[in-house]
Order: C-alpha cells, then sequence, then structure tokens
C-alpha cells in the first residue's frame, strides 16, 4: 500500500521543527558542552560556557531562541519513490509554507534575518523564506526530513579550497581555522566534505554537522577507517590551537569533528570546511502518513547544573555617566556588569551612517551617540511580557569598517558586540583611546533578560537592523580591546596554544 503524506502534515512539521530546534539544543551538544565545561581550565572560556550552557537552559524553559539569529532555514529531504503526495503544491512551497508559519508563531516569533535581491536591494522578505532545501528520491514509502538553522556568524566562516591529490588536509584545516576568527562562536562542532566536485563537497560538509556528537565514543574504541583516524587527529589539533570559547584562548575550540567524503577526479582534491555555532540548530524526523510528527522535548534534567557567580573583582559600569577617564582604567580580560542606556546598530545602520556622512548630511533628530556605547545586535521581536526578544552581540569585524567614522564623527566612546577587532579597528580604538566589549555569542536569551526597556530612536524601516535605546542592569561583557589596543583575542590564544603544548610535552 502507497504511503499518502497530506500538505498539512507536512508544513505543520515543518514548522513544529523549526519551532523546536529555535529553543532546544540537540542533548548530545549540551552533553558535550558539559563535559567541556568540567573540563576547561581558562577562567574566562569556563565563564563564557557557563553562560551559553545557562542561556540553553533559560531558552528551553522559556521558549524562546538560543541565539537572536534564528538563522536560515535549511532542510534536508529523503523522499521515498513510493510515496504519493496529496497536494496541489511543490515541495519547494510546501517547505518554504512551514518555514513561513514557524518564524511567524505568535507566542515565539523568530526573526526573519533573510534578504533577497542579495546583491542590490537587499530587501528582508519579512518570513525567513526562501529555505535552502537539499531533495535526494531514495527507494521506500516514507520522507525522512533534517530540518537545520544556520546562523550567519558561523557560515560566514565557510571555507572551500582545491587542493592538489598530495597535498595535506590536515595542515589546510590547521591553517586554515585560525584564519576564522571567533565569528563563528566556539565551541562548535567543524563539518568537513572531501571529494566530489566544488558544490558536492561544500554539501557534504554541511550534511555532516547534522550528525550527533561522538567523539569521545571514537576515541573510546579507536578509530576503523581513513575518515575516522582525519577525525580524531583534527579533534585532537584543532583544540592543540588553543582557541577556546569564543575566541578567548582555552582547552575546547570544537566539541567535533565531522567528515563526509565523496569520490572525485584524478587531478583533484576538493576540500569543504564549515563551523556550526554554539547554537547548534538541528532535528531529524521521518513522515510515514500517519499525521504530523511529534517531537519529543529534551528532559531538563539533562542540563549540567552550572550557575553564574560574579566575583569580588567584577566592576559595575554606569554607562550614563561613564567617561572616558574612567574608560582608560578597564584591563583587557576584565569583567564588566554593565548598567545603563547605551545604543544598538549593526551592518546596515552604520552604512546608512556613512552614506550621510559622505552627502554632507547630519544624522536624524534624536540620534546621538556622544559620550555613548554603540551595541552590535538585532534582536528578536518581544512577544508575550518581554522587553525585547533575545538580543545576543552580532560579529563585531563586519563593522571594522566603519570604526573610524564612528568613533572620529559620532563621538561614540565603546563599542559591545562578539568576537574579535581586526587590525583596523584596533588602531581606531587606540587612536582615540575608546573601548570594545565582548559579550558571548550564543547567550542571547540570557542578555536580553538585563534589558529592561527598549526603543527604536532611528531607521525603523530596518526593523531587527534598526538603531534601538536599551537600558540594562548588570549586562555581562568582558573587556575584550582597551584604550592602549591590546587585545584579548590575540593574547588569550596565544597563551593557552603554548600551555596546552606544555601539557602534552
Amino acid at each position: 500500500m502507497m504511503t499518502t503524506i497530506r500538505e498539512n502534515d507536512f508544513v505543520q512539521s515543518i514548522a513544529d521543527a523549526f519551532q523546536f530546534i529555535s529553543y532546544y539544543h540537540p542533548i548530545d551538544y549540551i552533553k558535550a558542552l558539559g563535559e567541556a565545561y568540567v573540563r576547561e581550565e581558562s577562567v574566562a572560556a569556563k565563564d563564557a560556557i557557563a553562560q551559553i550552557l545557562v542561556n540553553s537552559r533559560m531558552s528551553a524553559e522559556g521558549h524562546r531562541p538560543i541565539c537572536q539569529d534564528t538563522g536560515i532555514a535549511v532542510v534536508f529531504l529523503k523522499v521515498g519513490m513510493n510515496v504519493h503526495w496529496e497536494t496541489q503544491h511543490s515541495i519547494t512551497e510546501m517547505v518554504n509554507e512551514g518555514v513561513r508559519q514557524a518564524y511567524a508563531h505568535p507566542d515565539n516569533v523568530l526573526r526573519a534575518s533573510v534578504l533577497a535581491d542579495p546583491a542590490g536591494a537587499r530587501k528582508n522578505t519579512q518570513d525567513n523564506t526562501p529555505a535552502v532545501i537539499h531533495t535526494e528520491l531514495v527507494p521506500g514509502d516514507t520522507v525522512e526530513v533534517t530540518v537545520a538553522a544556520k546562523g550567519g556568524g558561523s557560515e560566514n566562516k565557510s571555507k572551500f579550497v582545491m587542493l592538489n591529490p598530495s597535498d595535506n588536509l590536515v595542515d589546510w584545516v590547521l591553517k586554515t581555522v585560525p584564519t576564522m576568527g571567533a565569528g563563528w562562536c566556539p565551541p562548535g562542532i567543524l563539518g568537513i566534505g572531501i571529494g566530489g566536485t566544488a558544490e558536492k563537497a561544500m554539501l557534504l560538509a554541511k550534511e555532516s554537522l547534522m550528525a550527533p556528537i561522538d567523539i569521545h565514543q571514537l576515541k573510546q574504541r579507536g578509530a576503523s577507517n581513513r575518515l575516522e583516524e582525519l577525525r580524531l587527529e583534527l579533534y585532537e589539533k584543532v583544540n592543540a590551537l588553543g582557541i577556546g570559547a569564543q575566541g578567548l584562548g582555552g582547552l575546547t575550540t570544537v566539541l567535533d569533528v565531522k567528515i563526509l567524503d565523496f569520490p572525485t577526479h584524478a587531478a583533484s582534491l576538493p576540500i569543504a570546511l564549515i563551523p556550526n555555532c554554539a547554537a547548534t540548530r538541528h532535528a531529524h524526523f521521518v513522515l510515514e502518513g500517519k499525521g504530523p510528527v511529534h517531537l519529543t522535548p529534551p528532559n531538563l534534567e539533562e542540563w549540567p547544573k552550572v550557575t553564574l557567580n560574579t566575583s569580588a573583582e567584577t566592576r559595575r559600569v554606569n554607562l550614563d555617566t561613564i567617561t572616558t577617564a574612567e574608560i582608560a582604567q578597564w584591563k583587557p580580560g576584565e569583567s564588566l556588569l554593565l548598567s545603563g542606556k547605551f545604543l544598538t546598530g549593526r551592518d546596515a545602520a552604520h552604512k546608512r551612517i556613512a552614506d550621510l556622512f559622505a552627502q554632507g548630511q547630519s544624522l536624524p533628530d534624536g540620534l546621538d551617540f556622544h559620550n555613548r556605547f554603540i551595541y552590535y545586535v538585532g534582536p528578536v521581536a518581544a512577544v508575550r511580557d518581554e522587553v525585547v526578544g533575545p538580543a545576543g552581540p552580532t560579529t563585531a569585524t563586519r563593522m571594522d569598517k566603519f570604526t573610524e567614522m564612528m568613533l572620529d564623527k559620532t563621538g561614540i566612546i565603546g563599542m559591545i558586540g562578539k568576537s574579535e577587532r581586526g587590525p583596523q579597528a584596533i588602531e581606531a580604538i587606540k587612536k582615540h583611546q575608546a573601548v570594545y566589549l565582548m559579550a558571548v555569542g550564543g547567550a542571547a536569551y540570557l542578555v536580553s533578560k538585563a534589558i529592561r526597556t527598549a526603543r527604536v530612536v532611528a531607521f525603523a524601516d530596518l526593523g531587527m537592523e534598526a538603531v534601538h535605546e536599551f537600558e540594562v542592569v548588570d549586562m555581562p561583557v568582558m573587556v575584550a580591546v582597551d584604550s592602549s589596543g591590546e587585545s584579548v583575542h590575540q593574547t588569550g590564544p596565544a597563551k593557552w596554544r603554548i600551555k596546552i603544548a606544555a601539557q602534552k610535552a
């Protein structure tokens, strides 16, 4: 008897799955991260992992996104050739309807991050469609579905290379990972695709990230083939780089390394590398024509018992009375708790500000950055009694090219974001004796709980990229680049690379 998959069941399953992964980490990731937390010796990295774990549990309990970047929707389908579809629409149309419903769910609105006309107007599609869909026809009478929400911070760090057949894959990975910075929000997972053609290798790398974390089981039983040998070698050697959680330096940079391969041309060795971030989000289910899927929530008892503790050395900062003299006293790696008001802005807002200045125009009425901090964020819309939805930091390096302009022309004295700053931004920070603070990527719901008021100040048409004013109480951050230009993202990994090497000697 042929299996019939009804349109409503398929659409509902896609919608439910994307809602599910927005607030539930895969339990294998949580267990692996919990083990990494116990092992971690770096104080800064351990605190970052703690924030990610606490945020994860809060999201699971509150049914709100783990990360403000709720991702571009990716769907892998294995459609049995004996399946009959009860629908007038294409599979693509049904998947997109499921994504549309998921991202507009009134009790858990997800951020719409997808822009049409990417090389032109870059206009938000408003519902996070279209999804990226990979469909395979296979024998059988079921539909296997894997959904993933892939954040831009990690996706932007994807790498591809055509090596010569005699080149060393491990050497390329170890050379490449440090160039990725911390914008992919480690500790995460590296997906590697080997072989095929250029596009096949990239697809293999992405698909490899959908598998459960099992590196510790592999270490215990030992490798049984070349790919498993590569996984173990890369796991050890990438972690030995000392990059650590959020790039702060530490023992754990990756929780697993996944590899898929495919036969390739004799003249070729295509290699793709795609990281998955601390907001690892994916789910797998099978439809058998018996109605929509029912995904089982994980048991909250599976989360490690981790709490956040404020040390006596943590500096409390009043943003409403802050001075450059006070900022000059802050040291790299120092923990701060911010209270008061700051403005937000990210890619689109920075470009609009730059365009206004280039045209000889002034900033809109009411937008005054003088002596203030700017937070690089695109928050999720609020639901229920929230002031704002999850509001974690976006990758700061994308704003590097605007930093000199912002410090020189707007009067800001500090910035808050995630990951490192590049040489261009560090030079501007040093020149203007400003400061850059780092909030933990992957702790968006936790950060949002520190925000007490929120209002749009300028560029409302930019949606989540509009300039907001947030008032916060005790928002946790770290001094990442001080007013003299010293960066913890340079000093931390360098120190831990030496420590790890000494431990292995």
